[in-house]
């Protein structure tokens, strides 16, 4: 293909990913070829399957073993929801890979395409052959053109390897795999909003029932995975899902990668066991930045509720004790904020970006999310009234669990959550119209 690539764009820093990695391991940058990746023991899991004859039924059986979740968000069990493919179908069907990575603040999903494309190609193959599906499709975020062509190049050595097309390695199963680049939409990231722009259509969320798995893609039974849910499926496979499971926590196996970002000393990837303490994590990272003092942490993306420094440092990164705590794993984007940061300015951001990205469809989000974004604008900028904090509450309350996808709630929690635990530093905009903190330059 000779396509020309110009990555990596920033250099690479592969101590970043810690000790425990499992779906970077090994990986430095430069060896995201398949040569690379057979020397770190890629494609040794497909080989396995057809040279030890493991059926289908019994790689779904290693997944829901390892209590792999989905990791772009909702934390669904991967095997679980592979069981639910009907495999007898006589029809098409199809595999969905979720590479449209939009929620501000992550960037793990774009790193493992970038670094390890064919661990995305060994897992989605793996998948395929075990619910009998014959072709898939990598939908890619709209703004890393740059990583959609490294991909495609990746594409091209595992079809040209055998890994990929009729036939694989001898076999009878055969499985055809494509790159499909979106347009930087926020709602596409949502599964059904992802199909209908994969179909061609304006990229809006459909009405479920029915899911994917009986009405997905072209109308066909459909499974969606994220990006790196697919990467860690080659070393289940290999290694065992009880090995998966072991390595983090009952109902949270294995390894999950966080972005951190914020006023951290060194913002990045980090790949750790699900159930490691924050504390740990933040000290990876080497920290908070010029000594600062921890004053709140968005622990899953910016559609997930902040959560005071106090309970962050008592919790553990899972997706169980993170609900506990308050909040939700979500992607896994870990937003540190310092004590300069203004919770209302912070809280005006996310309110504003979520108004942008509404696709307008559900009446709650369409009209929701522009008045909370100017309710938050009016307090930030010195007018906003007394009622004002009841009322964002009200208005959130009447959007969470009442739109057709996810966004409304997204927008919501944010909200809800910051005026929650910071609730004096609106009254003081409120009341002071000034802000309670000194801007962070």
């Amino acid at each position: 293909m000779g396509l020309s690539i110009g990555l990596p764009a920033v250099p690479f820093a592969k101590d970043l990913y810690g000790p425990d990695a499992l779906i970077m391991k090994g990986i430095d940058g430069t060896n995201w070829r398949l040569k690379g990746y057979e020397s770190l023991g890629g494609y040794q899991a497909l080989r396995r399957i057809f040279n030890e004859k493991i059926t289908p039924e019994n790689v779904i059986a290693e997944v829901k073993k390892s209590a792999l979740r989905g990791r772009g968000g909702a934390g669904f069990p991967a095997g679980l929801k592979w069981s639910f493919m009907p495999r007898q179908f006589p029809g098409a069907k199809y595999l969905v890979c979720n590479s449209d990575e939009g929620e501000p603040g992550t960037f793990k999903d774009r790193d493992i395409l970038r670094y390890n494309p064919h661990s995305v190609i060994e897992g989605m193959t793996i998948a395929a052959y075990a619910m009998g599906i014959p072709v898939g499709y990598n939908y890619i975020h709209g703004e890393i053109w740059d990583v959609y062509e490294r991909f495609e190049e990746a594409l091209e050595e595992a079809r040209a390897a055998g890994y990929l097309g009729d036939k694989i390695l001898g076999s009878e199963f055969n499985f055809q795999l494509h790159a499909h680049h979106g347009f930087g939409a926020y709602i596409c990231g949502e599964e059904t909003g992802l199909l209908e722009s994969l179909e061609g259509k304006k990229g809006q969320p459909r009405f479920k029932p029915p899911f994917p798995a009986s009405f997905g893609l072209y109308g066909k039974p459909t499974t969606i995975n994220n990006t790196e849910t697919f990467a860690a499926v080659p070393w289940i496979i290999v290694n065992g899902g009880e090995a998966f499971l072991n390595m983090g926590k009952p109902n949270n196996g294995g390894t999950k990668i966080f972005s951190i970002s914020g006023d951290v000393a060194r913002p990045g990837n980090y790949e750790i066991k699900l159930g490691t303490p924050f504390p740990k994590l933040l000290e990876m990272a080497g920290g908070m930045r010029d000594g600062a003092k921890l004053k709140a942490v968005i622990p899953g993306g910016s559609s997930m509720p902040v959560l005071p420094a106090d309970i962050m440092m008592a919790t553990d990164m899972d997706y169980d004790s993170i609900a506990k705590a308050g909040s939700m794993l979500g992607s896994g984007a870990v937003i540190v904020m310092n004590e300069t940061r203004c919770m209302v300015k912070s809280l005006l951001r996310l309110s504003y970006f979520y108004y942008e990205e509404s696709c307008g469809q559900c009446t709650p989000c369409r009209e929701g999310t522009g008045w909370l974004y100017r309710m938050v604008d009016r307090i930030e900028h010195g007018k906003g009234r007394n009622e004002d904090l009841d009322q964002l509450n009200r208005v959130a309350d009447n959007i969470q669990g009442r739109t057709i996808c996810a966004l409304g709630d997204a927008a919501a929690m944010p909200v809800r959550a910051f005026i929650k635990h910071y609730r004096d530093e609106f009254q003081y905009h409120i009341d002071h119209k000034k802000c309670l903190v000194a801007p962070y330059i």
